[in-house]
């Protein structure tokens, strides 16, 4: 008889169904009720025909269990089907993984989020009772040597950056799941993001302490920066990090880019992949303008979650089109004559500080994009590479009886 080994797995009731992981790994499917028990009894002990049975008498359901079975397999949560062993496919090593979840559990403290909550109502308060305290764009002109602007911005976002991203992967490692912090692309922006995907198995106060983690640091210390300027009087560095942390939570709001407030809207809205589901929408509409075949992908869904993909497809649309063609009108442009600036500068051999000036300016923009490309590169390239095979591959005769296709 044909018994299944799994993986160790978790579950979350979701609606009108579950969603079961693996913690490590992140991977997580949703199942029916038939589809839980089915794996509660194959865990147990049962066989495939008698899960089968099983299911058939106790919920009156009828499962495929072989094929369910499958498709757990594919996804890497079976261990071994009879004599069928499956290999791990590998669990991401963990980012800081000498933290514990111990050693953190207190970042899941509602003291914490109360304290953390009175200082950025604080913030705010002093903000609309004394908005001078709020710095103005000039305030990152302190120096009147661009280079040096440049590269103390450049170290400044990457401290700021690595604390929005410490704070998820803490709260993350507090509620058991691992975490790991990488560099990504979103569309032309190169990003930090902190793989947590494990927490989808955990229950909803957790998830969204994990969602809103980030957030929550890069609020309060723009909001200690504003307390300490209202309380000590201006100070260049106040002010620059202010400026950087509210030109980062603005960006938090480009939820078309799968940011932060992103997964808390699609966790709000009882979506499971909003992004994808928005995609599929979008690329539906455009088959039926084209005329093409197609079907409704959120035919599955139910009402609510159908409204909330619509209004994000639309947002979705909007805000690419927009990234790109700020991209394409600004940003390439401008990359463009500040490198050809840089490298006249460097032909000045009489201007030294105009040489390295011009050799930072391109240090900053090559390693930027060279970042960006292999970020790009790591996440698309798969893709790339097998439509650029199917490109290339070379065209076969479909061949006539009796007839031989060429051959080289």
């Amino acid at each position: 008889m044909t018994r299944v080994r799994l993986r160790p797995l978790g579950f979350r009731e979701d609606g009108d169904g579950w969603v079961v992981g693996r913690v490590e790994t992140g991977v997580c499917i949703a199942v029916p009720h038939a589809g839980k028990r089915a794996i509660e009894l194959l865990d147990s002990g049962r066989t495939i025909p008698e899960t089968r049975e099983e299911l058939r008498t106790e919920l009156r359901a009828e499962l495929d269990v072989s094929a369910f079975v499958d498709d757990l397999a594919a996804v890497g949560m079976v261990e071994s089907i009879g004599d069928r062993v499956f290999a791990d496919t590998g669990t991401p090593a963990p980012s800081l993984p000498r933290i514990t979840g111990r050693m953190v559990r207190w970042t899941l403290s509602p003291v914490l989020h109360a304290a953390l909550g009175l200082l950025v109502f604080s913030g705010f308060v002093a903000a609309v009772l004394r908005p001078e305290v709020v710095p103005r764009w000039r305030s990152l002109l302190w120096s009147d040597h661009g280079t040096l602007i440049v590269l103390s911005e450049v170290a400044l976002v990457a401290v700021l950056v690595s604390l929005h991203e410490l704070a998820h992967l803490l709260t993350a490692r507090a509620a058991g799941v691992p975490g790991r912090i990488r560099v990504d692309t979103r569309l032309q922006f190169l990003a930090a993001q902190t793989d947590v995907s494990g927490i989808w198995l955990a229950e909803r106060r957790i998830r969204l302490t994990v969602y809103l983690a980030g957030i929550a640091v890069d609020a309060s210390v723009l909001a200690g920066c504003l307390l300490g300027t209202a309380l000590f009087g201006g100070n260049v560095l106040l002010s620059v990090i202010a400026l950087t942390e509210m030109t980062g939570l603005a960006l938090q709001f480009f939820v078309f880019m799968r940011t932060d407030l992103y997964f808390l809207v699609q966790d709000l809205a009882g979506c499971r992949n909003l992004y994808a589901d928005a995609t599929a929408f979008v690329l539906h509409l455009l088959r039926r303008v084209a005329r093409a075949s197609t079907s409704d992908p959120l035919a599955g869904l139910e009402r609510r979650q159908r409204r909330f993909v619509r209004l994000y497809s639309a947002l979705l649309v909007a805000g690419t089109g927009l990234c790109l063609g700020v991209f394409l009108l600004i940003s390439v442009p401008f990359t463009v004559a500040l490198l050809a600036r840089s490298i006249d500068g460097l032909s000045r051999h009489d201007d030294m500080l105009g040489v390295v000036d011009a050799l930072v300016t391109l240090g900053v923009v090559a390693g930027y994009q060279g970042v960006w490309a292999r970020a790009w590169l790591r996440r698309h390239g798969p893709r790339v590479r097998r439509l650029v095979a199917r490109l290339t591959r070379p065209a076969r005769s479909a061949g006539l009886r009796g007839v031989c296709p060429p051959r080289d």
